[in-house]
């Protein structure tokens, strides 16, 4: 029932043609920035663990208008700075990447398993704005690597209307995407 399947070259090619307005990419680590590393954490000084790399994240995070990064929401993973950075987010702040010839306008939120954060249009750093239910701020704060800064108004995520559970449904009958239902292969 797909519109259009399509290889990694096509996606590659809207990429640098500039037809992605919004991209969704993940990582292994995040920083105030909205950087993302996916290649390898640095656990000592000589030792560190090697990961998956980009997948096509890297040109996600740097060709798209603007993208949001999706992560659970732990402090291993939501670190002061990445080991590596795969994917750019701001880099180190405000002009960072015009200065580094990125066209696309990085990350514009992040949603984790505890709420929604946004990015300061001056600092480019990361700021909690919303979160779920039974969560509280000082919960991401403590999953959080470094001073988090809060909007001066939180908010709680709003449950999905109906209307929204509908169109969900109707394109995961099988629950496989929502984990509603186990599927057997």
């Amino acid at each position: 029932g797909a519109i259009w399947t399509t290889s990694m070259m096509d996606i590659m090619a809207l990429l640098q043609d500039g037809k992605v307005s919004l991209g969704f990419i993940g990582g292994a680590e995040v920083d105030r920035f909205g950087n993302l590393n996916t290649t390898y954490i640095r656990e000592k000084e000589q030792s560190s663990i090697r990961l998956p790399g980009s997948g096509g994240g890297s040109d996600i995070a740097s060709l798209s208008k603007r993208f949001v990064i999706i992560m659970k929401h732990e402090k291993r993973r939501f670190v002061e700075k990445v080991s590596y950075i795969t994917s750019p987010g701001y880099g180190d702040g405000k002009g960072w990447r015009e200065k580094n010839g990125l066209r696309g306008g990085g990350p514009c939120a992040v949603i984790t398993t505890n709420g929604i954060l946004r990015f300061d249009t001056e600092t480019k750093e990361m700021i909690l704005h919303m979160i779920h239910p039974g969560v509280t701020v000082e919960t991401v704060i403590g999953n959080t690597g470094w001073n988090l800064k809060c909007a001066p108004q939180i908010e709680k995520t709003k449950p999905p209307m109906r209307s929204e559970l509908r169109i969900v449904r109707k394109y995961d009958p099988l629950g496989f995407w929502t984990g509603k239902r186990r599927l057997q292969f």
